[in-house]
C-alpha cells in the first residue's frame, strides 16, 4: 500500500462515500459519515463549517481501515463499538448480539407492567435471559426507576460487557450479572422475565447475510432445528421463577407466532398480549399465568 498522507475533511468524506458506495450499500454517505466522525473526532457541524480542515495521515489511516472492514462486511456498529439503543449508548463484544431496533419492540411491550408494578409495589424484579449487551433490561432499567434486573447468559465475554454498559450508562446499582444456561443457575422469582432467545433454524445459518451470520455469536443466533429450542427451554422453567401475578415476554422471529404461543400454553401459560415492529411483522409476545389474566 503506498503511503497515506494527510487529507482534508471534505476530501476524505468523499472518498469515503465512494468507497463504500462501491461495495452495494444502501446508505454509504452516512455509513462512511459515521466512521470517519468517530475516527476523526469531528461531526456534522465541523464538515460543514470547516470542510478544509486537516486529517493527519495516521488517523487517515485508521479511517481507510475502517472502510476495509466495512467492505469486508463487517456492521458499521462493530468497527464503531458501539450501538445505541432505546435511548442508551452500548458497547458491542464478540460475545453479545447486536441489539436491533426490533427488539425496542419488546421493551415497549414490557414497559406498561414494569412502570406499573413499580408503581404499584415500589418495585419489579426483572430477569434478562440471554442478556447480551444488556440492552432490554438496561433500557427497562432505564426507563422505570425503581426496577432491578438480572441479567443471564452463558458467555462471560457477554455479561463483563453488559456489566460495562450498566456502568456507563448510570445503572449499575440496579443491575446484577448472572452466568446461567437459561434458568440452570437461577434462583428466586421475578416479576417480569424477558428474553430475545436465538431463534433462527439452523440450517438457515448459513444462508444469513455476512454481516449477522459472520459477525454475531452463534450462541446467540442458532435456535435449534426449527429455530425453537429456547423458546422450550424457557417455557418449561419460567412458572418457577415468575411470580404470581408476573408476565414474560419474549422476542420471535416473524413467523413464529403460533408455535411459540403453543409452546407457552402447554406450560399453562396464556397469552397476554401480541405486539409488531416497524414493518407490522409479529415480533414480540407476552405471556401470564391463567388465574393472573383478568378477562
Amino acid at each position: 500500500m503506498a503511503d497515506i498522507g494527510a487529507m482534508r475533511l471534505v476530501e476524505l468524506l468523499r472518498m469515503g462515500k465512494r468507497r463504500l458506495m462501491a461495495c452495494g450499500l444502501d446508505d454509504p454517505g452516512l455509513e462512511s459519515r459515521m466512521l470517519i466522525e468517530h475516527l476523526t473526532c469531528t461531526d456534522r457541524l465541523t464538515a460543514i463549517s470547516e470542510p478544509d480542515r486537516t486529517v493527519p495521515a495516521d488517523r487517515v489511516a485508521r479511517v481507510i481501515a475502517a472502510f476495509d472492514r466495512r467492505a469486508a462486511g463487517e456492521p458499521v456498529h462493530r468497527i464503531l463499538g458501539s450501538r445505541e439503543f432505546h435511548g442508551l449508548k452500548l458497547r458491542l463484544s464478540p460475545g453479545t448480539l447486536e441489539p436491533r431496533p426490533d427488539t425496542e419492540t419488546l421493551v415497549d411491550a414490557m414497559l406498561p407492567f414494569v412502570s406499573q408494578h413499580v408503581a404499584a409495589t415500589g418495585q419489579c424484579r426483572i430477569l434478562d435471559l440471554g442478556t447480551g449487551s444488556g440492552a432490554i433490561a438496561l433500557a427497562l432499567l432505564a426507563a422505570a426507576d425503581g426496577a432491578v434486573a438480572t441479567g443471564a447468559d452463558l458467555s462471560e465475554d457477554a455479561l463483563s460487557t453488559a456489566r460495562r454498559n450498566a456502568g456507563d450508562n448510570g445503572l449499575s446499582a440496579r443491575f446484577e450479572t448472572c452466568r446461567s444456561d437459561w434458568f440452570e443457575a437461577i434462583a428466586g422469582r421475578y416479576d417480569a422475565i424477558v428474553s430475545n432467545p436465538p431463534y433462527i433454524r439452523s440450517g438457515e445459518i448459513a444462508g444469513l447475510d455476512v454481516e449477522v451470520r459472520g459477525h454475531d455469536p452463534l450462541l446467540a443466533l442458532d435456535g435449534g432445528r426449527d429455530g425453537l429450542d429456547a423458546y422450550r427451554a424457557i417455557a418449561r422453567d419460567c412458572r418457577r421463577h415468575l411470580q404470581a401475578g408476573g408476565r414474560i415476554g419474549v422476542e420471535i422471529g416473524h413467523d413464529q407466532k403460533s408455535e411459540v404461543i403453543g409452546i407457552f400454553e402447554a406450560e399453562g401459560l396464556l397469552l397476554v398480549s401480541d405486539h409488531q415492529d416497524l414493518g407490522g411483522r409479529d415480533r414480540a409476545l407476552i405471556f401470564g399465568e391463567s388465574y393472573a389474566i383478568s378477562t
